[in-house]
């Protein structure tokens, strides 16, 4: 799976595979969210604000768990 850079004050990269988006933060940790559908995964890269799409549309939305 490619990660992603992304421009953000929050995240630091995403990338997406099999229906699990994988998170990086910039203040650290590495977290999977299970079952996310590939249009949130594109409409999260397509955002104007990587931060604001996350807090709106998959934190507490999606199960996730931390894994690096």
């Amino acid at each position: 799976m490619v990660m992603r850079p992304v421009s953000s004050s929050n995240l630091e990269s995403v990338g997406y595979e099999n229906g699990t988006l994988h998170i990086s933060f910039i203040k650290g940790g590495l977290y999977a969210y299970y079952n996310v559908p590939f249009t949130v995964y594109q409409n999260l890269m397509s955002a104007p604000s990587h931060g604001k799409y996350f807090h709106a549309h998959i934190k507490g939305i999606y199960r996730y768990e931390k894994i690096g």
